[in-house]
């Protein structure tokens, strides 16, 4: 190499050296105008938030004075009173509360990865002048690439695809009817031949579980599927689908009702329904692995022997209303209701609490649910010989006499329900509360703070049926859109399926 490619080769270095060190000094010159900027928003900041504490403290120096001044005199008109009964009070902050999320040293739960790739897309880095990844800001080489992989899940766009079917149709001699071809997925034709759309299969399952599962309004949820695909759609015409819903899917609304009186265990409970301005009852009957809801106008003991039958042969968990007594079955009753009018009875009669019958009543209770836990880590013999044990103190605690009225009145209902206050201890399976009940009308009672119950028979009709089924899916851990939709295939095409008739 000559001395003047050498002085050339120089000069070539010391020029690339120049443009990254001009490209340098102006990214520094950048980032310095940033920080500057960035600086002055903060001294501004600070002089803001410097007022506002400022103000913010001569107001809680007056509030003080103020409570100060108001505490002197409890009993001066204008005193502030204690919040209703139905708000629940705030959390002490002096006692420790647990911290979220798992313990020290557990393994984290991360997602799992999905079982298939769908698409593979390739995301490069620019190029610089020779060829290799660059900084995308400073455009400068990028050393130690690396190659990673992110796995992103993401919903497609939905759209409205509209459907013609060409359908043919002749009159049947035998049938004396009209017959007319239809597809799997095709909705039955309405009465009338007006010139108009029908919604398909997947749209009535959408709003169905909108309405149903999610709570939503009628107008919400036409302004879900209208964000979803761009389909329009009234309240009054969810409204009326959902109806017809209900007529279709009544075989399986019946076959949830034979597997509950078929069932060994059903708990029951009711709620306030009102329905077109009417005051009435919601009625839920559940089990493991069904949940069937009933709309009725009244709350005697005819509608739950009208709903289990006469011939009904399972235990019945209740709470202690008298209704359930017109079932002539074996009942276990809800402990932790009484635990509850115990708590309550203290509150509204301080004397009560002082007696000794309250004390040792709700110890027992107590005592029971615990020894029912212990079933799996004692013996057969000793178990036995500890049922026996409080039972005989329920009876001795139920028979005694008392001066104070409320413990009389407990004491004759535990004297009245004392065989089915320990029903469970003798099953394994079977609960000694009614929570079960409780947790499947927490939904119902949801909807109805929401929407006010229903504005007509067939609406409240139709909700109980609906909202059964996709109850009784969820709880056999289906998938509720699809359940409804292959259920509404299958009635369509005559075949009702068995999908929600599994046995306890």
């Amino acid at each position: 190499m000559t001395q003047l490619d050498q002085r050339t080769r120089e000069a070539q270095d010391l020029c690339a050296e120049n443009r990254f060190l001009r490209a340098d000094r102006d990214r520094f010159r950048l980032q310095f105008n940033q920080a500057d900027e960035q600086l002055l928003q903060f001294e501004q900041q600070v002089k803001r938030l410097s007022a506002e504490n400022a103000r913010l403290r001569r107001q809680v120096e007056q509030l003080t004075a103020k409570a100060a001044a108001g505490a002197q005199d409890d009993d001066a008109p204008g005193a502030s009173s204690p919040p209703p009964d139905f708000v629940k009070p705030s959390i002490d902050p002096r006692k420790r509360r647990k911290r979220p999320g798992r313990k020290p040293g557990h393994p984290p739960a991360l997602r799992p990865m999905p079982e298939q790739i769908d698409v593979h897309q390739d995301v490069p880095l620019p190029k610089d002048d020779a060829g290799r990844d660059a900084c995308p800001k400073c455009h400068c080489s990028l050393f130690d690439v690396e190659h990673r992989e992110r796995i992103i899940e993401d919903l497609i766009p939905a759209r409205v695809v509209v459907t013609c079917y060409h359908t043919t149709s002749g009159y049947c001699p035998m049938c004396r009817k009209r017959i007319e071809s239809r597809a799997p997925e095709q909705p039955p034709a309405p009465f009338s031949d007006l010139p108009h759309g029908q919604f398909g299969v997947n749209v009535l399952s959408t709003a169905a579980v909108l309405r149903i599962v999610h709570r939503l309004p009628l107008r919400q949820v036409c302004q879900v599927l209208a964000n979803l695909s761009a389909l329009r759609i009234s309240p009054g015409a969810i409204a009326k689908q959902l109806q017809r819903l209900g007529r279709w899917l009544e075989p399986h609304y019946e076959r949830i009702l034979l597997a509950l009186r078929g069932s060994p265990h059903v708990h029951a409970d009711e709620t306030g329904w009102r329905t077109d301005g009417t005051n009435g009852y919601l009625w839920t009957l559940t089990n493991p692995t069904h949940t069937l809801y009933h709309v009725d106008d009244h709350r005697s003991g005819a509608v739950i022997k009208d709903l289990l039958g006469d011939a009904f042969g399972g235990t019945l968990v209740t709470d202690f209303y008298s209704a359930y007594n017109a079932l002539d079955c074996k009942k276990q009753r809800c402990l932790v209701h009484l635990l509850r009018e115990f708590k309550e009875t203290s509150i509204k009669h301080p004397a009560f609490a002082q007696t000794a019958f309250c004390r040792d009543a709700a110890k027992l209770v107590k005592q029971m649910l615990a020894l029912k836990r212990q079933w799996s880590t004692l013996a057969d013999a000793v178990y036995t010989t500890r049922v026996c044990r409080l039972e005989a103190k329920l009876l001795a605690l139920a028979r005694g006499t008392y001066d104070e009225p409320n413990a009389a009145r407990i004491a004759k209902r535990m004297r009245r329900h004392a065989k089915e206050l320990t029903a469970f201890l003798w099953e394994r399976d079977l609960d000694g509360t009614n929570n079960a009940a409780e947790r499947a009308l927490r939904p119902a009672v949801v909807a109805r703070k929401i929407s006010g119950g229903s504005r007509s028979d067939a609406g409240a009709e139709a909700w109980a049926k609906l909202a059964s089924l996709m109850q009784t899916a969820s709880q056999q851990g289906q998938n509720v859109l699809a359940v409804v939709r292959q259920l509404l295939i299958d009635q369509w095409a005559g075949r009702p399926a068995m999908a929600l008739t599994a046995g306890p």
